[in-house]
């Protein structure tokens, strides 16, 4: 596998996969068993997480006019 490092943030610790590498091994299911991902890790991660905070008025608001703005 490639590693991207010319990238900022999260694409500087993931690795960059080819279309042929993930054919070459076999699929996405068998390309994520053999790289250790897997859906339950994901599941346990997602349940395992805070819980999302809703918006506060002030940022509905700011929201809502950003919209209206953009239109």
């Amino acid at each position: 596998m490639k590693t991207n490092l010319t990238g900022k943030g999260a694409s500087r610790i993931h690795k960059s996969v080819s279309p042929e590498e993930i054919i070459a091994a076999g699929g996405t299911t068998a390309f994520g068993i053999k790289t250790g991902k897997n859906n339950e890790a994901l599941k346990k991660a997602l349940k395992n997480s805070a819980e999302p905070e809703p918006f506060t008025e002030e940022e509905w608001e700011g929201l809502l006019k950003q919209i209206a703005n953009d239109k």
